[in-house]
């Protein structure tokens, strides 16, 4: 008679021996900016080394678009010639910020890794910004060069910038320093790699600064789930290169693309294939069928489009796992998926993480879905997370409060913001999420928010940003923004202002913010009164009690 094997048990022990003295992703002990922090032992100093290797896949896919396909090889030359471009025409060099303003496609990427082979610091703008927004963003990192689309070119005339063009710029230069040899910058693990931007409580976007570190951590929690996977299906576990094909619905300006799809592949080999345009749910299955896509990550809002979709006419055989991200997502969502996609054969997971952390924090995997809907999971690889009250102290099982993280992949901090850095990451390197949870059977279930986020569509908007916009028409006594649920978004964006009667209609307000603020923070709903706002005991504002 078998005995049976419990599940997660031989998960844990496939873990064991791939992490074990001796293994290939041995995990050791040691020092990262002064304080001690499980690592691999076994790694490369920086990208430029995972770059370097990934010219070892050679002609497999790595940037796949409708029209377009770009090899591994063909990659690495363009990054060469574009690397020494921006060296010998514009300067570029260690620490110095290239900014890159633009829809996902090939030449982001490529923009991303020419600063990395010359140590420079690529910036992510956010390609929905509005020009106020841009021109912060230009003023706040001080690019000396900035790639960007001619759409986004535009929003760049007055900034001062250098702006290189990817429609007419790029193919010249790639053109005319074709077959150059890149400078070889000397790089430490702990080395600034790259800014994204996540929006702050403050009313001001903050730049999350990655490192090296960080992002080949990330790399190499990759290649160990392609090996956990390789002994799952009982094979050996190999240097790869990995047959795997990665879809790419959210931007390139969020971890979840970036840190997670398009940088670990040089390190696996696989492909990463991008859908042109805004997000339709025929043309994505139907690149899904052509390039027989394995791997999709996307956000809840994109997935609960599917259930409007009879999924059967796509050959979906070749997708193997749906994970939904940047967005918590509901039990009821979860149900309707597995009962939509069952014919699809895929598992469905979640996870629960913020671009401070770098990358999940913690996965919940169909063993963990199949216990509880409303987990997110356990730690990955290399991660701890605690739960502490409200002075700092980690509380027992089951009991809430506040999630606390602290890993290889957690951020150096924000660019030119030693206080926001010191109030989100301690002595002792753990980071503050400001979301709240409990841990209960080694499963983290988050219980609410950041203070006041809004979350639509997988965007964070914070409503002081909104607040700060409003509070400027000269009609506007008093305002306050708030999310409320929406079944396709999540969440969608409202608010409640104070203005004398007749002064001002939701429609001009609308305009207002749009010409300020991205489209995804503009207001939907609206309610205007001559009626002050509720307020606490210390005068702030309870939103709770306007909610519409």
């Amino acid at each position: 008679m078998t005995e049976a094997v419990d599940p997660q048990e031989f998960v844990a022990k496939v873990a064991a021996g791939l992490t074990a003295p001796g293994a290939p992703f041995e995990m050791t002990v040691e020092p990262v900016l002064g304080v001690p922090i499980p690592v691999m032992a076994h790694r490369r100093a920086n990208l430029r080394e995972v770059f370097e290797h990934s010219r070892e896949w050679g002609e497999r896919d790595y940037l796949v678009t409708e029209d377009r396909r770009i090899s591994f090889a063909e990659h690495a030359s363009a990054v060469g010639a574009l690397a020494t471009a921006l060296a010998a025409r514009y300067g570029v060099g260690k620490g110095d910020r290239v900014g890159i303003l633009a829809a996902n496609g090939p030449d982001w990427v490529i923009a991303f890794w020419a600063a990395q082979c010359l140590g420079a610091i690529p910036v992510g703008y956010n390609a929905w910004w509005a020009p106020p927004e841009v021109a912060y963003g230009i003023s706040h990192t001080t690019p000396k060069v900035v790639i960007a689309d001619a759409k986004r070119a535009a929003l760049l005339v007055e900034s001062g910038a250098a702006v290189l063009s990817i429609e007419d710029d790029l193919p010249a230069l790639l053109a005319e320093f074709a077959g150059a040899d890149i400078p070889n910058t000397p790089l430490g693990e702990d080395d600034p790699a790259v800014i994204l931007y996540t929006s702050g409580t403050s009313g001001r976007p903050k730049g999350v600064v990655h490192s090296q570190r960080n992002l080949v951590a990330i790399s190499d929690y990759h290649r160990f789930t392609d090996a956990m996977m390789a002994v799952f299906m009982g094979q050996s576990p190999t240097a790869g290169p990995s047959d795997r094909r990665y879809l790419v619905t959210a931007p390139l300006f969020h971890i979840a693309s970036l840190h997670n799809l398009v940088i670990p592949r040089l390190a696996t080999g696989a492909a990463v294939v991008f859908p042109d345009g805004a997000f339709d749910v025929d043309r994505v299955l139907r690149l899904v069928e052509r390039e027989r896509v394995t791997n999709w990550a996307a956000v809840p809002t994109m997935a609960s489009r599917m259930l409007d979709h009879d999924v059967s006419r796509y050959d979906l055989s070749s997708l193997s796992a749906l994970s939904l991200n940047s967005a918590p997502t509901s039990p009821d969502l979860l149900e309707q998926l597995r009962g939509h996609l069952a014919g699809a054969g895929l598992a469905l997971t979640t996870s629960y993480g913020l671009t401070e952390s770098g990358t999940a924090a913690t996965v919940a995997t169909p063993l963990d879905l199949a216990v509880d809907l409303a987990s997110v999971g356990r730690p990955i690889i290399g991660v701890a997370v605690q739960i502490r009250d409200e002075h700092g102290a980690v509380v027992a099982d089951g009991t809430e409060g506040e999630i606390c993280i602290r890993s290889p992949y957690v951020m150096l901090g924000y660019w030119n913001d030693e206080t926001a850095t010191a109030a989100a990451i301690d002595d002792e390197r753990w980071l503050r999420s400001g979301d709240f949870g409990t841990i209960s059977g080694g499963r983290l279930t988050v219980a609410g928010r950041r203070t006041d986020l809004i979350l639509r569509g997988g965007e964070n908007v914070y409503p002081t940003e909104i607040e700060n916009v409003l509070s400027t028409h000269p009609a506007v006594d008093d305002c306050a923004v708030f999310g409320v649920a929406h079944a396709d978004l999540g969440q969608e964006v409202a608010a409640v202002v104070v203005a004398d009667p007749g002064t001002v209609d939701a429609e001009e307000l609308r305009a207002f913010v749009a010409a300020r603020l991205a489209y995804f923070k503009v207001p939907s709903r609206w309610r205007i009164s001559a009626d002050e706002l509720p307020r606490n005991a210390t005068g702030k504002v309870t939103r709770r009690e306007l909610a519409m």
